[in-house]
């Protein structure tokens, strides 16, 4: 099996992270952090990294933290000075504690050297250093939008809170971004604090080489996964146990976790497009769509696969899904830079209306507007874009979901989703290696 050729390679990325001291290269973070002071040149920008859980549960480090700084360490606090063009970073914790939860000594021991940060402070002096630091001139950003765990989407997760807490009348608290920035104001009322999030979100909106091999890596991996599943599926079978074995075969690859929640969706599920309970025992004539991904080195991956549970397509079946792989194929093969996705909606929508179909019906409507475009991908699976629009030109670096998706009916629905990124001429798929097609499929499932 091509699994347990790659599993070495996960497991070997896995057990280094554990001691690990940046996921890249010096440089990589500083030329990050030298793009954020070319947007902030009136001020600094303060990035908060996240708390020790008060349960027992593992730490994770906030993605912007993890973009901008590479620490894995709790309680950490980086300031990006646009004003003098150098960075600061704060944090304590002693080399016992440090060992326990398998950070770095060495980065610990010598946070400068490590990380390519000009300066390293004590968490204890950072309110002392930025009230020396402040002249009236200063410009204080600092991001007003929530920062993100491994699984979690900015945007998706301030809509949850803003609904649940701050606009709750028994509630009304606000998000921790937003408490740091009232008391900001409180204690520097002559300083400007202004949002940086959009800054950032446009920085993250390209990726880096090094980036792109990491997401590829997930996309490997998240295949290898996608792959094990198909092979379990048969009628009979409970829908939590393909969970769980999508899990397990991304955790013991060398996953960080999950990208988001595995979604199995099967006969009238399919109307809920997300759907996560595993409640039901496959049966003969379910058509299962599988939307997982795994996440290594924070940064996700995406992955989509349609299939049914009996290895044999039905005509049903076999129709809306050799539907959607033609519009597939359509928009893989005119992703390249300077290309917009109206463009190639458009494109999308003329073959459609050449094969009989009335382009406007609601189910080709991601088809014909985004060209097979749903979200950008990176260290969020639906990785945030400033003043995305549809009609800007494709740019080289611009890693994304081609979710093609559809249905006949309520039972019979498709998701045909890949990794993408688009290159100097052209674009990669990142998670190649699937079998995609009808006959594929069923040669793959025969033996199941």
């Amino acid at each position: 099996m091509k699994f347990a050729l790659l599993l070495p390679l996960f497991l070997c990325l896995s057990l280094g992270e554990l001691k690990a001291q940046l996921t890249f290269e010096k440089d990589e973070y500083a030329s990050r952090r030298e793009k954020l002071m070319d947007k902030i040149p009136d001020g600094i920008a303060i990035i908060r990294g996240a708390s020790e859980p008060m349960g027992d549960s593992p730490f994770t480090q906030y993605n912007n933290t993890m973009y901008f700084a590479g620490v894995k360490i709790p309680d950490a606090i980086l300031i990006v000075d646009g004003e003098k063009r150098e960075s600061t970073l704060f944090f304590t914790i002693d080399e016992a504690h440090a060992d326990g939860e398998n950070i770095s000594l060495d980065l610990v021991r010598d946070p400068v050297k490590i990380t390519g940060i000009e300066q390293y402070l004590p968490y204890e002096d950072f309110s002392v250093t930025l009230k020396n630091r402040l002249t009236k001139s200063t410009v204080v950003y600092t991001p007003f939008s929530p920062e993100e765990y491994i699984g979690e989407n900015s945007m998706e997760k301030f809509n949850k809170f803003k609904r649940t807490v701050t606009d709750n009348e028994w509630d009304g608290r606000l998000t921790r971004e937003m408490q740091f920035v009232a008391v900001l104001n409180q204690r520097f009322p002559d300083n400007r604090v202004e949002n940086c999030t959009p800054f950032i979100w446009e920085l993250r909106k390209i990726k880096s080489k090094a980036e792109i091999d990491v997401i590829r890596q997930a996309s490997q991996l998240s295949v290898e996964a996608h792959k094990a599943v198909m092979k379990a599926t048969r009628p009979g079978v409970p829908e939590v146990e393909l969970a769980a074995l999508f899990q397990q075969v991304c955790m013991s690859g060398g996953a960080k976790g999950l990208a988001f929640g595995t979604i199995i969706m099967s006969d009238k599920n399919h109307a809920y497009g997300h759907y996560m309970q595993y409640d039901r025992i496959l049966g003969e004539k379910d058509f299962i769509i599988l939307d997982g991904g795994s996440n290594i080195a924070n940064y996700a991956s995406d992955v989509s696969t349609t299939f049914p549970a009996s290895g044999k397509f039905t005509e049903t079946q076999r129709e809306i899904y050799e539907l959607g792989m033609h519009v597939r194929q359509i928009c893989q093969s005119m992703y390249r830079p300077g290309i917009s996705l109206t463009e190639i909606g458009n494109a999308v929508k003329e073959e459609l209306e050449k094969m009989g179909f009335d382009s406007t019906e609601p189910r080709f409507k991601l088809w014909t507007r985004d060209g097979g475009y749903n979200h950008s991908i990176g260290m969020a699976v639906h990785d945030r874009l400033l003043n995305f629009d549809r009609g800007e030109p494709l740019q080289p670096g611009f890693v994304f979901a081609c979710d093609i998706m559809g249905k006949a009916d309520e039972v019979t629905g498709i998701r045909i989703e890949d990794t993408v990124v688009i290159t100097e001429d052209g674009c990669e798929i990142l998670s190649i290696g699937l079998p995609r097609t009808v006959a594929e499929i069923e040669a793959f499932m025969k033996d199941n």
